[in-house]
Formats: C-alpha cells, structure tokens, sequence
C-alpha cells in the first residue's frame, strides 16, 4: 500500500491518501496535549505506544462484532484504516464518574455509574466540543435517528466487550470516548482506542494509567501507556512510578 499526499493534521494524528481511494494511513504522533490544546508536550514513543494499543482494540472488538476502520498496523507508527466520513458527534461512554462529569454534576469520582452513562459532544475544537444531546444532533441534522440509534447500541456493545477483557488485565475502564464514521452506506469505528482516549484504572490501587497522568502533572504518563501495553500483551505489568 502506498503512502499518498497529506491529508490532515489532528493533536494526535497525521491522516494520508493511498493509492486505493477507500483506505487512507493513520501516522500515530509523540504530540501530547489537554485542555484544548493549552497544555502541550512531546512524549516519545507514545505515538508507538498508541499505535499498538489501538490495533489490539480494534482487533478485539471486530472479533466479537463490531465493524470498525481498522485494516491492519503498517509500521510501529502507521495503520491502515477505512476512509471515514466522520460523524462530528463524540460519544462519552462512563461507568464510573471521574473529569468533566464529577465537576459537573458534583459526583465524586470514583463513583459507580448505577446505569452506564452516554454523553454526546460536538466535535469541534473552536468551540471546545461542547456537550450536545438529541435535539441538538437532529436540528444541526449532524446524523439521522437511525444512525444514532445503531450509534449509541454499537457504543455500549463496546462497553460490555472491553471491561470484562480488562478487568482480565487487572485495568478498570472507567470512561473512554468513541467517534463514528459512514463508510460506503455502513456506520463504522473510527478514531482510536488508547490511553489518550480511555480512562485506565489499576483495578487493585486506582492508580490512573491514562491520560490524566498528563492533564494532571502526574509524571509517568509513557510508563503507564508502556503498562497498559504490557498487560494487554500478557505481562504481568509493575507499578508506576512519577
């Protein structure tokens, strides 16, 4: 498969065209960044890092039904993935309340969700992706009833796929976000699935192996993605140290 022009640049990744017009390479990048992109960092390797895991993600989820915009991993940075027309609704999946959430509506975090929660947001950095809901979705006419319905069941079939497979790995999900796609009249995957993405307890200390690590200048924040890794490749895994 060949590395056609540039398409896009994202705060995590590079997007280019291939020679096959319905497939386009993901370039995973070191650039790390919060707060709409106040905060910003380079950490080596966590493209590499990112890469892996999401492959590993993906894979998982195909194998048990899910349709997503993964191909195949090209190089320890690259993937090659479906050509996505992305649906600018970000779906917040919570089982547990922690960030945004707990600020908002004064939970503590750490809390458990008694029902898992799904929040939608526009996809829009100049307005800081605000959070939208239905009525919003259908008068900005962003995706069709339809489409948000198999949207919000795809959402929470992943849900029940990921956190029993990481409770097996010793790692709590405790919220992670999904962006969608249509892909030649289908509703598909798309994004990333990593540490940048997801929420990453320690199931036995709650210590955060996300990106949190980043937001909240805890140090360690490569060790914990290195870590996340290891236990989803079958490593006993270690602590994290700041």
């Amino acid at each position: 498969m060949k590395k056609g022009e540039f398409m896009y640049e994202g705060k995590a990744k590079k997007i280019f065209h291939t020679d096959d017009p319905s497939l386009v390479l993901v370039e995973f990048k070191d650039d790390a960044t919060a707060f709409d992109g106040v905060k910003k960092d380079r950490l080596e390797d966590k493209g590499v890092l990112n890469n892996r895991i999401s492959e590993i993600f993906f894979s998982l989820l195909e194998e048990n039904g899910i349709e997503t915009h993964f191909e195949k991993k090209l190089s320890e940075r690259e993937m090659l993935v479906k050509a996505l027309t992305i649906i600018p609704v970000e779906v917040i999946v919570r089982n547990i309340a922690a960030g945004s959430l707990s600020k908002r509506l004064g939970i503590p975090e750490g809390t458990v969700m008694k029902k898992t929660v799904l929040e939608f947001s526009l996809k829009d950095d100049e307005l800081h992706d605000p959070m939208i809901n239905h009525y919003h979705i259908y008068a900005m006419e962003l995706a069709a009833p339809e489409e948000m319905a198999e949207i919000e069941k795809a959402a929470l079939r992943v849900n029940e796929i990921m956190v029993p497979y990481l409770r097996d790995k010793g790692i709590t999900l405790v919220d992670f976000k999904l962006e969608f796609g249509r892909h030649q009249g289908r509703i598909v995957l798309g994004d990333e699935i990593s540490p940048d993405t997801c929420r990453f307890w320690d199931s036995s200390s709650n210590e955060k192996l996300d990106k949190d690590r980043f937001r909240r200048d805890m140090g360690g924040v490569v060790e914990a993605y290195r870590e996340v890794l290891c236990r989803l490749e079958g490593g006993e895994g270690s602590a994290v140290e700041s």
